[in-house]
Parts: C-alpha cells; sequence; structure tokens
C-alpha cells in the first residue's frame, strides 16, 4: 500500500473509532450529558421539576443504578441547599448554574444527615444554581465530572447553555 493510501486508511480508522462528539448527540429530557476531559459522559435521569418531587427527591431509595441519578431544575437561578434527610443511600450533589455549566461538587453526601449542603463554594461571587444532579457517592469522580464542565440537557435555555443540544 502506498504511503498516502496507509495515510487516508488510518484517517478512516480513527475517525470510525473515535469518541462521539457531544454536538452528535441529541438531547432528551432523560439525560444529562456533560463533556468531560475523556469525552461526553451520560447519566438516566429522573426529573424533579416541581415543589413537591423536588421535596421527595431521592429520599427513601435504598438503591441507585450507577450511570443514574435524578435531575433538579428550578424555573429561575436560586440559592439552593440540600440536605439527606430519609436519603438512605450515599450522593454527590453536581450544581449547576443556568448555562448548565458545573460550579460546585459535593461528593459523597452522608445518608440521613441534616447538615444544610450549600450549593456553592465559600466565595463564590454567583451562588444561584438553576439545575441540580444528585448521583450515587463517588459516581462524579469515576466518571470525571469536575467543576467548570458543561452539561448538555433540553431543559437549559438554549441560548444561554455552555453546550446548547445538537
Amino acid at each position: 500500500m502506498s504511503p498516502n493510501r496507509a495515510a487516508v486508511a488510518f484517517l478512516v480508522l480513527s475517525a470510525a473509532f473515535a469518541a462521539p462528539c457531544v454536538a452528535d448527540i441529541l438531547c432528551s429530557p432523560d439525560q444529562a450529558i456533560f463533556q468531560t476531559d475523556g469525552g461526553p459522559v451520560a447519566f438516566q435521569v429522573e426529573l424533579a421539576d416541581d415543589e413537591a418531587e423536588r421535596a421527595q427527591g431521592l429520599m427513601y431509595r435504598r438503591t441507585l443504578a450507577q450511570g443514574s441519578g435524578m435531575l433538579f431544575i428550578y424555573d429561575t437561578p436560586r440559592a439552593v441547599s440540600f440536605w439527606m434527610r430519609n436519603t438512605y443511600i450515599p450522593l454527590d450533589l453536581v450544581f449547576l448554574d443556568q448555562a448548565g455549566v458545573i460550579r460546585h461538587i459535593h461528593p459523597n453526601a452522608v445518608p440521613l444527615d441534616e447538615t444544610p449542603i450549600p450549593g456553592a463554594a465559600p466565595g463564590d461571587p454567583d451562588p444561584d444554581r438553576q439545575m441540580i444532579l444528585e448521583i450515587g457517592g463517588g459516581e462524579a469522580a469515576r466518571m470525571g465530572l469536575a467543576v467548570g464542565q458543561p452539561m448538555a440537557h433540553p431543559r437549559l435555555h438554549q441560548d444561554l447553555a455552555a453546550l446548547p443540544c445538537g
């Protein structure tokens, strides 16, 4: 095979096995998709988008499958604080601003602990949050989530989204 044909074959095969680009992934309400340093990461989510659902959250559950969680959605950004009342499993809380950017991660919240967990790190100049993702304790680190990474979800205002739906 000539060097040029070999190079073309390599590029074709490289493209075929490359990680999918987030822009190629269509958003759906039951998925939260993050752009991490290792590529896109998706979580299957239940939505908590009204007062009753947000109040219930993941209370009384004994298990939470890997790669799944609950996405709390507020109509407008606001200062938030969570607790673990009646929650039997450790959780990572991922706090997102109105652009869908991770602003704070609280890892391994202690089951049944009623100590408030603020949605912003001390000194955050803009502590308002639009969405909060609750996932199993340790999942944020395992999946490579970090402050500053964007999330794609159709409930974000797409004109403001750091990672608009494709």
